[in-house]
């Protein structure tokens, strides 16, 4: 009721009272005007000797909007308002939180640039091992089936554990896992090294967009996830040539080497910037915004989907470009370069969209990925409308990584880490059917018929997406 006291949630102060509410501006009983700033109250003074809680002004007890400040570290949560209606979240964007956003960017930079460097180095890792190519390729097969199968139950099996803690440990993994690669003495190890970093990847992909999330205030999820997310696109872009360079230049241990470098300099910031997140449990920041759990199994149906669909051509693209467009192949690099800065752009746009039109950045990445498909196979024997329908896919299919990754942030059913582990284990089953499908494809459609069976697949996903809202558990739709 108005003018009652209202409970506010402070760590180790469970249903303290405090006054009644107060608006931002009034002056506080004994506090006489023209005496200097009051002083903060107890709610907003950090547990922690010399701390505050992350998001609130110090010597401030009111946050924009007059709501008061929140229970944990990392997030500034509810609290219970006059009528006992909850209070308006309450997080600022400090530089700290920003430093921890390039931090977890860092960090997909480089775990993306593990998962993907024995690609370039395939005949140097097999001359100097001396193994069959197709031995040094399981490298990668492998890495991406270790990580299907581990993301759901270690997530699970990981929800207790405090996020920066978690996050620190599996980076310690990952240059853990650089290290061994790098000094591996046979194919053997080296596999076993790979499929170690594997295992701590697969909890990465799903706790890294639900702790970025909590940096920044929810209508700025999207961003956020976005920036984190650029990191995969640079990755495709930067790292994953340039160590293809060290390793022709220096060799193919060098490379490794210099990933596990780069995995300490993001451990080094992740622990001096990120918050200390709490683990998961039954509260409402671990929950999607508006949980339904046939919009989740359907939006990792959808990414399966579309997925596999831009990696059946894909896999062919280097044959498509030179002897279906006619490109010289001494252009096929640079092409491939465009595709990624087209990518990251898309990435950073539906970044600053997803908030607003989640439905609608979901949507608009497929219908892109479809449209490109359909133009690489429809326009195959003229060189820039193919050119163009693989920028476009590549595009589409980028920017379809972040509105997932966001989207699921709403519709998750149960705890948002899981639920992102979950549409992880589907992307990557997206990569491997996509490669199997494009294989057993060739034979019948021929590289030239490639995209068409890729674009048939993303029309597919798209049209579940259109008709999301009618399989809706019946809860209030999200914003298109």
């Amino acid at each position: 009721m108005p003018g009652s006291a209202a409970v506010v949630h402070v760590p180790g102060s469970a249903g303290r009272r405090a006054g009644p509410h107060v608006p931002c501006d009034a002056p506080r009983e004994g506090h006489h005007p023209g005496a200097g700033p009051p002083a903060p109250p107890r709610h907003a003074r950090s547990p922690r000797k010399g701390g505050t809680w992350p998001g609130v002004p110090t010597g401030r007890g009111c946050c924009r909007g007059g709501a008061l400040s929140g229970p944990r570290p990392s997030l500034v949560g509810p609290v219970a308002a006059p009528g006992g209606a909850e209070g308006t979240r309450c997080r600022s964007r400090t530089p700290r939180a920003g430093a921890a956003l390039a931090g977890l960017a860092l960090s997909t930079f480089v775990w993306i640039t593990v998962e993907s460097l024995p690609i370039g180095l395939l005949p140097v890792i097999a001359a100097d091992l001396r193994v069959p190519q197709t031995a040094v390729g399981l490298l990668v097969s492998a890495y991406a089936l270790v990580v299907v199968v581990a993301t759901v139950p270690l997530t699970a099996l990981t929800t207790r554990v405090p996020r920066r803690l978690l996050l620190m440990a599996l980076l310690a993994v990952l240059v853990l896992g650089g290290v061994a690669s790098a000094a591996a003495p046979s194919y053997g190890v080296l596999l076993a090294a790979r499929a170690f970093t594997a295992i701590a990847q697969a909890v990465y992909w799903a706790i890294a967009m639900p702790v970025a999330a909590t940096l920044v205030p929810p209508e700025r999820r999207g961003r956020a996830v976005g920036l984190v997310s650029a990191g995969s696109s640079l990755a495709v872009l930067l790292g994953v040539p340039l160590g293809t360079w060290i390793g022709q230049v220096a060799g193919w241990r060098a490379s490794f080497l210099g990933t596990a470098a780069l995995g300490a300099v993001a451990l080094a910031v992740i622990a001096l910037t990120l918050p200390r997140v709490a683990a998961a449990g039954p509260r409402e920041a671990e929950r999607g915004a508006e949980p339904d759990a046939r919009r989740f199994w359907l939006l990792v149906a959808v990414t399966a989907i579309a997925v596999t669909g831009g990696l059946v051509p894909f896999t062919y693209i280097t044959p498509y470009l030179t002897e279906v467009s006619g490109v010289p192949a001494v252009a096929v690099g640079g092409l491939l370069l465009v595709r990624g800065a087209v990518g990251l752009v898309a990435v950073l746009v539906v970044g600053r969209l997803i908030d607003a039109r989640p439905r609608a950045a979901v949507l608009g990445s497929l219908g892109i990925e479809a449209v490109g498909l359909a133009l690489q196979w429809a326009g195959a024997p003229v060189p820039v409308l193919g050119v163009l329908g693989v920028v476009l896919a590549g595009a589409g299919l980028s920017g379809f990584a972040t509105a997932v990754a966001a989207r699921v942030l709403v519709v998750a059913p149960g705890s948002v880490d899981v639920a992102s582990g979950g549409t992880s284990s589907s992307w990557n089953v997206g990569i491997m059917a996509g490669s199997a499908a494009g294989g057993a494809a060739l034979p019948l459609v021929g590289v030239a018929g490639l995209p068409l069976v890729g674009g048939v697949l993303a029309a597919v996903g798209v049209l579940l997406v259109v008709v999301e809202p009618r399989l809706a558990s019946g809860r209030a739709a999200a914003p298109a």
